[in-house]
């Protein structure tokens, strides 16, 4: 089996710019949640501008890894909001079932410490500046970097095998777990089977990331919105 070592390359020094940048910045955060979630933001809109740079040294756009906007009818509208909701739902199921197996591993895990995330509680300016923040380097971010870039270059790792999309939604997956850490172990399993249900999401329906992008935005607003309400 083939193997191609620039792809891997590619993807240490995107993931190691991350992890050294996180390393060397968020400690000036001071446990502050607001600072915190600005630089981890910024992290993420740094690596996007890495992912174009990637796309452009390659000859390659947006749209090759299947980020388009245009509009295509009131049909296509409706099917992409059908199918956005239907990936959601695969998605909450991966994210449920992580809690099921650490549940049967581990036993019920302590609840997460929302309590730096008070400032949201009743303040309708930062529920929108929050949801703005998600919307932007989490949902768009997020399926950017771990859908639309990581699974194409890791299927480019081993471009001779048939089972390549496969090791790339695995590997893709596993990625997007780990950069979860912060949430602890149940976190990591929770959303690399989110992360795979996502994956194998964007392979099934033609590698539309606007779907993807629009299933992850309903996760984060849901998750920013209770909060809000301190439920």
């Amino acid at each position: 089996m083939a193997i191609r070592f620039r792809p891997v390359l590619e993807v240490l020094l995107l993931f190691g710019f991350a992890m050294l940048f996180i390393y060397l910045v968020l400690p000036l955060s001071d446990g502050n949640m607001v600072r915190t979630q600005a630089m981890l933001w910024t992290a993420n809109i740094v690596m996007i501008g890495l992912v174009w740079l990637s796309l452009r040294t390659r000859k390659m756009a947006w749209k090759d890894i299947g980020l388009v906007f245009a509009f295509r009818g009131w049909k296509d509208f409706r099917q992409v909001l059908l199918k956005s909701l239907i990936v959601f739902l695969v998605g909450m199921l991966g994210f449920m079932l992580g809690s099921v197996i650490m549940v049967n591993i581990s036993g019920i895990p302590e609840p997460a410490d929302m309590s730096g995330y008070s400032f949201l509680s009743d303040h309708i300016i930062w529920l929108v500046l929050m949801l703005i923040g998600v919307w932007t380097s989490s949902a768009i971010g997020e399926e950017i970097i771990y859908r639309g870039y990581l699974i194409n270059r890791l299927a480019d790792v081993f471009p001779s095998t048939r089972y390549k999309d496969t090791i790339a939604v695995l590997g893709s997956a596993a990625i997007f777990g780990l950069a979860h850490y912060q949430w602890g172990t149940t976190g990591i399993v929770q959303t690399a089977l989110m992360g795979l249900a996502i994956g194998i999401c964007y392979l099934k329906m033609g590698r539309r990331l606007l779907i993807m992008i629009l299933a992850h935005a309903y996760m984060d607003t849901i998750l920013i919105v209770q909060i809000f309400l301190g439920t």
